[in-house]
């Protein structure tokens, strides 16, 4: 494809500030990709989400945490399955993935995150800038513009406020309650690696990004993956339902009362115990009916296996505690051996009836 560019002069010389900012998005329009994906919404709510962060320069886990508004770095960790013990100072390398939790705010048909992160303009910066390096292309300049109500890009001032859209949604996904998950697309990659990655199918994703031909997808490009959710007890009436979380991570819940982590080994079951971070003013949490399982325990009797699990929570001293029973036993096989015995009965009683329609005809000739 071809370009040409077309330059007037008015009478009026531009400043040098407006012409750096232009030849800034002239460079940045060269060298980034467009993206092709888009983040659709059919409803207004909320929901918790997931994009890549990739810092261009060695950083720590307090500048992401900073930078991207996060209140408590153990939601960090937990997005990440790092350690509660992970230190603040951690380094991220330069070009490391970090998995970035936000809510997002889902409306007029599409759905970016809900009023965070905050970027205060530093001096230095512009737009394309704030949008290509310190947020590594996760979003566009113009999209920037537009949520801040921006009618000038090149027009911003230091110590200025601007809400940074994250691309997000909500939407169910083949029928199913997800995570969705920004990720960041590598050089070489493919729709349908990405899909065999996570878990989903090309259909799936080209069809939710709106993609036509799989060959266009681009490096540095943002595509909305569905990430399977563990299931759970969680009421709606829940104060945190819908509570999804996905494979790998694990999220504080009920005012950090409860932990609740996701790994496909346990059968894709959310799995909720009483949090080591804030114990103080929750309450004991024993299972209704059970005088000796408290949440997280598990009991077996012969092929039932019976758990205490987290349900949901309306305040800090109400959080809902229920016992949920499973067979452990597999289903057992088909009884061959009465089949057997089903088919030799019938098997002889034919061989009888052939026996005398043979008699019979025997007879008949004898009479004659």
């Amino acid at each position: 494809m071809a370009f040409s560019f077309s330059f007037s002069f008015c009478l009026s010389t531009p400043t040098i500030p407006t012409l750096l900012f232009t030849l800034s998005l002239l460079l940045s329009f060269l060298t980034t990709p467009a993206s092709s994906a888009t983040f659709n919404c059919s409803a207004t709510t909320t929901c918790q989400s997931l994009i890549d962060y990739v810092p261009q320069n060695t950083t720590t886990l307090n500048a992401i945490k900073t930078l991207f508004n996060i209140s408590h770095l153990r939601t960090l960790l937990g997005a990440n399955n790092l350690l509660l013990t992970t230190a603040l100072t951690q380094n991220v390398t330069a070009l490391q993935k970090i998995l970035i939790p936000f809510t997002c705010l889902c409306s007029n048909g599409t759905g970016v995150s809900n009023k965070r992160p905050q970027y205060i303009v530093k001096p230095g910066d512009d737009l394309d800038h704030i949008a290509t390096v310190v947020f590594s292309r996760l979003v566009k300049y113009q999209e920037i513009a537009a949520v801040n109500k921006i009618p000038d890009p090149s027009q911003i001032r230091i110590g200025q406020k601007l809400w940074i859209p994250l691309p997000c949604s909500c939407d169910e996904v083949n029928g199913e309650r997800v995570v969705h998950y920004g990720h960041v697309v590598e050089a070489g990659s493919s729709v349908e690696a990405i899909a065999t990655k996570y878990g989903t199918d090309q259909e799936t994703l080209l069809r939710i990004n709106g993609i036509a031909d799989p060959k266009t997808l681009q490096a540095n490009q943002v595509l909305d993956v569905p990430l399977k959710a563990c299931s759970s007890s969680v009421s709606n009436n829940s104060l945190d339902a819908p509570l999804l979380v996905s494979n790998n991570t694990y999220v504080f819940t009920a005012n950090n009362c409860v932990k609740c982590q996701c790994s496909s080994a346990n059968n894709w079951t959310l799995q909720c115990e009483p949090s080591t971070v804030n114990s103080t003013g929750c309450p004991a949490m024993q299972c209704q009916g059970s005088s000796q399982l408290f949440l997280g325990n598990t009991t077996t009797s012969g092929c039932d296996q019976t758990t205490c699990t987290y349900a949901g929570y309306t305040n800090k001293t109400d959080i809902l505690i229920t016992l949920a029973t499973q067979s452990t036993c597999a289903a057992p096989p088909p009884d061959n051996k009465n089949n057997a015995s089903r088919m030799g009965l019938q098997g002889s009683s034919w061989s009888f009836l052939f026996a005398a329609i043979h008699l019979a005809l025997l007879f008949l000739h004898v009479l004659q």
